[in-house]
């Protein structure tokens, strides 16, 4: 009769909740916000815009193209030359059409402002804007 255990010494051995599935749970949430999250691309230089007096509030998913004042047309944060223009516009309207800005500096060549514009409009953009600072 020893062998038999007393149903009284289970009732006293404390219980514990699992939290195992409930960390699942918190995981595959997190997961899911940070792949629906809208990352908005900079361009990885710091660019001193002009003021403009009119100015227009464009949409967030765009292609961000910096010229720096020493000449440098920037995307991503490293240096494309005016010649990488094109071809990285190209590639980046296959997937959807979206606009094209161009942050240039204030103290940048406006010849090379035009070559980068020609550029992105020879690789199909229909919307190339330039970033200006807010006036006031």
């Amino acid at each position: 009769m020893g062998r038999f255990r007393d149903a009284t010494a289970d009732d006293n051995a404390e219980t514990g909740i699992d939290m195992s599935p409930l960390i699942d749970c918190v995981f595959i949430l997190l997961i899911f916000f940070i792949v629906t999250t809208v990352f908005i691309e900079e361009t990885g230089v710091e660019v001193d815009k002009p003021q403009a007096a009119s100015s227009v509030n464009l949409e967030k998913n765009s292609i961000l193209i910096a010229i720096t004042s020493k000449g440098e047309v920037v995307y991503g944060g490293r240096n494309i030359q005016v010649s990488g223009v094109q071809p990285l516009v190209k590639r980046m309207l296959q997937k959807e059409d979206i606009p094209v800005i161009i942050q240039a500096d204030r103290a940048s060549q406006s010849g090379l402002l035009v070559r980068v514009v020609g550029e992105a409009k020879l690789a199909g953009a229909t919307k190339v804007s330039l970033a200006a600072a807010a006036q006031g």
